[in-house]
C-alpha cells in the first residue's frame, strides 16, 4: 500500500505562507500565485495537494475563496480543501467547484452529527482533522485547546463513513522537528479509519519512515515547509511514498 504525500498550500491573505505551531503571528510568506505553486507541485509529480484557508479557519468561513478556485482550476489532480469549513452549504459548495475532499476540525468536536451527515451524503469525501497539543484536540485554528484526547476525538468517527483522520501535532508544525510518528502510527493503530500525517516534517527521512507504516493505516503525510525551504525533494518523497 503506497504512501499518498499532499504538498500543503496555506493561504493567508490570498499568498502562500507556513505558520510556526499554528500562530498567525508567525508566519513566513513564500509566494503571492497559489495557483503557480499548485502548478508547481504538479510538474514535480504530485497527483494531491492539500490546502488550507488559514483565514477561513479563524473566521469560521471562507475566506481565500477566489484562490481556492484558481488551484483548483490549474491543478489536474486531487485538491483536499480545510479551513472553516463548518456548514453543510460550504461542504457543498467546495464539491460543486471540484474540490476532491474536505477537512473539518472544529465542527467534528463541536457538532459531530453535522459531520456524520455529511460523511454519509458524500461518501469518501469527508477528512476529520485530529489536531492535537500535548495529545488533547485543538480547535478553531489551533487557539483554543479542549478536554477531549485525539484518540478518542478519532473513535467518535469510527462508523461515521469518514474517508480519513487528518492527524497534526500542532507543537511540531512549521518546526521542521520531525513528524511524530508514534503519535501518529498510536492513532492508526487505535482506529480502523485511515490516518494522514501531518505537522514537522522535515525531510525524507520521515517519509521513509512514514512509509513504513503504511500498513498501520498510514495513508499518507502533509508536507510545507519542508518543500518550501528545499530540506525535501517532491520527486524524491514521491518515490520513496510510491515504493511504501
Amino acid at each position: 500500500m503506497s504512501l499518498i504525500v499532499f504538498p500543503a498550500i496555506d493561504l493567508k491573505n490570498g499568498q502562500v505562507v507556513r505558520l510556526a505551531e499554528g500562530d498567525m503571528d508567525r508566519a513566513t510568506i513564500y509566494g503571492d500565485d497559489p495557483a503557480a505553486q499548485a502548478t508547481l507541485f504538479a510538474q514535480a509529480g504530485a497527483q494531491h495537494l492539500h490546502v488550507v484557508d488559514l483565514d477561513g479557519a479563524f473566521a469560521g468561513q471562507s475566506v481565500n475563496g477566489e484562490a481556492v478556485r484558481a488551484i483548483v482550476e490549474r491543478f489536474p489532480g486531487h485538491v483536499q480543501l480545510g479551513g472553516g469549513i463548518r456548514t453543510r452549504q460550504s461542504v457543498e459548495r467546495w464539491f460543486d467547484l471540484g474540490v476532491a475532499r474536505v477537512v473539518i476540525g472544529t465542527a467534528a468536536l463541536d457538532d459531530p452529527d453535522f459531520v456524520r451527515g455529511v460523511a454519509g451524503d458524500f461518501p469518501g469525501g469527508i477528512v476529520v482533522a485530529v489536531d492535537a497539543r500535548d495529545g488533547l484536540v485543538a480547535t478553531k485554528g489551533w487557539a483554543d485547546v479542549s478536554t477531549v484526547s485525539a484518540t478518542d476525538l478519532a473513535r467518535r468517527f469510527e462508523d461515521a463513513g469518514v474517508a480519513a483522520l487528518l492527524f497534526t501535532d500542532v507543537g511540531r508544525d512549521g518546526l521542521l522537528k520531525g513528524c511524530n510518528v508514534e503519535a501518529t502510527v498510536d492513532l492508526a493503530r487505535a482506529v480502523s479509519i485511515p490516518v494522514i500525517a501531518s505537522g514537522g516534517v522535515a525531510g525524507i527521512a520521515d517519509i521513509h519512515v512514514l512509509a513504513l507504516h503504511a500498513r498501520d493505516g498510514i495513508e499518507g503525510v502533509i508536507t510545507g515547509r519542508a518543500l518550501y525551504d528545499g530540506r525535501l525533494d517532491l520527486a524524491a518523497a514521491l518515490s520513496v511514498a510510491a515504493a511504501a
